[in-house]
């Protein structure tokens, strides 16, 4: 069961989509546009949960 709440990986990937390029890692426009579009989800979506917290706070 422990197994199944590791979310390592998923914060890897959180801080993995807002570093440097990897000089190994293959390019492509495509590759590019939705490592993009990740990043402005994932800055989103933080947002909406700061939002979200506040606003629970000031009731």
């Amino acid at each position: 069961m422990r197994k199944y709440f590791q979310l390592g990986a998923v914060f890897y990937y959180f801080v993995r989509v807002f570093k440097k390029k990897d000089p190994n890692a293959p390019d492509s426009f495509n590759l590019r546009m939705m490592h993009g579009i990740n990043r402005i989800s994932i800055i989103m979506f933080l947002i909406c949960v700061i939002v979200m917290i506040v606003r629970a706070i000031m009731r």
